[in-house]
């Protein structure tokens, strides 16, 4: 489970003012893995989860998917 192709997509999206657009817009993991598929990016849900580090930021995301990815 790497982290590497979600660290890649968000890397993108802050590059691609229109993906982090549709990025934020996503409300549901699955909405964010279908996006960043059809970006070429391959996530394992299980990828986004702790033991590993976040790979998005609070401003990327959906207050949703705040709350799902990035709990403390």
């Amino acid at each position: 489970m790497s982290v590497a192709p979600i660290k890649a997509f968000s890397d993108q999206a802050r590059l691609d003012p229109a993906l982090g657009e549709q990025l934020k817009a996503c409300q549901k993991i699955k909405e964010l893995r279908a996006l960043s598929a059809a970006h070429g990016f391959e996530i394992e849900e299980n990828s986004l989860y702790p033991p590993n580090e976040p790979q998005f930021t609070e401003d990327q995301l959906s207050e949703r998917l705040v709350k799902a990815l990035l709990r403390a």
